[in-house]
């Protein structure tokens, strides 16, 4: 099978290569100008039928040895494929070279040390359509609105000298071609979209950020010294790209001495011209931001418009599990403007890294911030009870829906460390769409359980909590109605006020271990024989039978309720 990558292609081969070539790809053979748009992108999968669409590049990501590129090429070479790209190094020897010409299928080869996620991310940026709504394609400086590769090719022009376009956390959004002729630390940059770590380091230390963000004109930046960062031979000059105050971005270029006033100016008007196009992405991110968090909220409403949410969201007759993400509640007297900005700003980034984590585990997940909360629907597979088990397979099968939902919520806290305290909801798996409203309630009320736990725990299935929740929602009816604490538990606080003893907590220690005087004693830190003449206290104080079953199970209600309910 070949599993579509992208589509709305607005690319040719000889683009793409231009681009992403010799930095992530090599021509092996073939023609590149075969082609005049690709037709999208596709990953081969060796254990189904080939079905690309026309024009199409297949990422071939486990095929090697040249037979087996050989058979692939001719396979594609039917269905009217573009271009194959193999795992370099490629053997092109006399079988592949044959198939090529007969296919018609241009063979590339992609970089070692670059991954696979990583040429179909930059081929999707390249490529995909980026304008939100509409039919046109619009554009920006004469560039066509979102391609900042093509934006980056013509800085380059403009300064003869390879550039990249990065964003705020300095990942690399686009980059221009002659990038071979930059050193090994470019390399490293494109291979893994991330400026590394130790080069931005020695950067700040440097003062270059600082410098970048306090002036609106280019910054020159001395090559590093063996031993500083690494391999940086060449200096750079960088930019902040601007809109207003707000620092978008910036612009990177790899040069081999300080730019000329013309160089500068061309570089500061650019700058411009970037951030529109980084306001437009921005936009165009915001507008599907808005919109997928208003199909995620109303399918888990349910209603009238339920069913056709749920069907653009890809969710349709597919079972799922709805978690629930939230930062753990802190008290923080701070109100401010400004700590709020923060707060909402890393909220949304959290429900990226969220989203982007569910897609990871499944491709047809769907996440969305929904007020305070981070909602996410993970669909699984349904499973096929066998003959005479059905219901025994059925919870089997719940079971290790939730399951699994629990453990790609744990994975994600694990990876998200501890800059904020995290808390995952599950709710019970919904067997149909239309059921996804229950699993919604599910995931919020063990978060609910969560917020008002003790820290111990970050995570938490609906059916493993059932009696917290019961409790915590007994408990909001008593603070609604306003019933105090009744019976002996009420005589023995009222006691305890009036005498400064500690009745109550005596009560507590010994129902919570189940009548072991010498453990209830330990909790306490008293002598048993005085935790015993307190016990026959309390009892006679609160006319209270410890040897009736149903006396007890009162008192230990209303001890559970009581701190929940209980006015300060």
């Amino acid at each position: 099978m070949l599993l579509p990558v992208t589509t709305h292609p607005r690319a040719s081969l000889r683009r793409v290569l231009e681009d992403l070539g010799p930095t992530l790809l090599d021509l092996v053979c073939g023609d590149v100008d075969g082609a005049v748009d690709i037709g999208g992108v596709a990953i081969h999968d060796p254990h189904d039928e080939p079905v690309p669409p026309p024009q199409a590049l297949v990422l071939a990501v486990a095929v090697r040895g040249p037979e087996q590129i050989a058979g692939l090429l001719d396979s594609l070479g039917e269905h009217g494929a573009a271009g194959l790209v193999v795992r370099a190094p490629v053997a092109a020897d006399e079988r592949v070279t044959a198939a090529v010409r007969r296919s018609g299928v241009a063979l590339l080869g992609l970089t070692r040390g670059a991954s696979w996620a990583q040429l179909a991310a930059m081929l999707r940026s390249l490529i995909a359509e980026g304008d939100v709504g509409g039919s046109g394609q619009e554009t920006l400086g004469g560039v066509s609105s979102g391609d900042l590769f093509a934006l980056a090719n013509a800085i380059g022009a403009l300064l003869d000298a390879p550039v990249t376009i990065e964003d705020r956390s300095w990942r690399v959004l686009a980059f221009s071609g002659r990038q071979d002729e930059a050193d090994s630390s470019r390399v490293e940059t494109i291979l893994g979209r991330q400026v590394p770590e130790r080069f931005t380091r020695v950067l700040e230390e440097r003062g270059v950020f600082q410098a970048m963000y306090r002036s609106d004109r280019p910054v020159y930046v001395e090559p590093l010294v063996e031993g500083d960062a690494g391999q940086l031979s060449l200096p750079r000059v960088a930019l902040a790209v601007r809109a207003g105050d707000e620092i978008l971005g910036s612009i990177w270029a790899a040069v081999h001495g300080p730019l000329s006033a013309e160089r500068a100016q061309a570089l500061r008007d650019a700058a411009k011209l970037v951030a529109l196009h980084l306001l437009r992405l921005r936009a165009g991110a915001d507008v599907e931001r808005r919109l997928r968090a208003d199909l995620v909220g109303t399918a888990l409403e349910g209603g009238a418009g339920a069913a056709e949410a749920v069907a653009r969201l890809g969710l349709a007759g597919q079972p799922g599990v709805v978690l629930a993400l939230a930062v753990a509640d802190r008290p923080d007297g701070d109100r401010s403007a400004a700590r709020h900005a923060r707060y909402v700003a890393e909220r949304q980034r959290l429900a990226d890294a969220f989203a982007m984590h569910l897609t990871a585990v499944h491709p047809r997940s769907a996440s969305a911030l929904v007020g305070d909360v981070v909602y996410g629907v993970v669909p699984v597979p349904a499973e096929r009870p066998a003959p005479g088990g059905r219901a025994d397979t059925e919870s089997a099968g719940r079971t290790d829906a939730e399951e699994r939902a629990a453990r790609v919520a744990d994975e994600f806290l694990e990876r998200g460390g501890d800059r904020q305290e995290l808390l995952v909801g599950v709710g019970p798996l919904a067997r149909e769409s239309a059921a996804l409203p229950v699993s919604r309630a599910g995931a919020d009320r063990a978060l609910r359980v969560l917020r008002a736990g003790d820290g111990s725990r970050s995570v938490a299935r609906i059916n493993d909590v059932v009696v917290e929740s019961l409790l915590l929602e007994l408990a909001d009816v008593i603070a609604e109605r306003g019933d105090p604490p009744s019976g002996p538990v009420a005589r023995l606080i009222a006691y305890d006020a009036a005498h400064h003893t500690c009745l109550v907590e005596t009560l507590r220690a010994w129902l919570d271990a189940f009548g072991d005087v010498i453990a209830a004693s330990a909790a306490v830190h008293v002598h048993p024989n005085t935790f015993r003449y307190r016990l026959r206290r309390l009892a006679e104080v609160g006319a209270l039978d410890l040897t009736d079953a149903d006396a007890r199970f009162a008192a230990m209600l209303q001890l559970r309720l009581w701190p929940r309910t209980r006015r300060t």
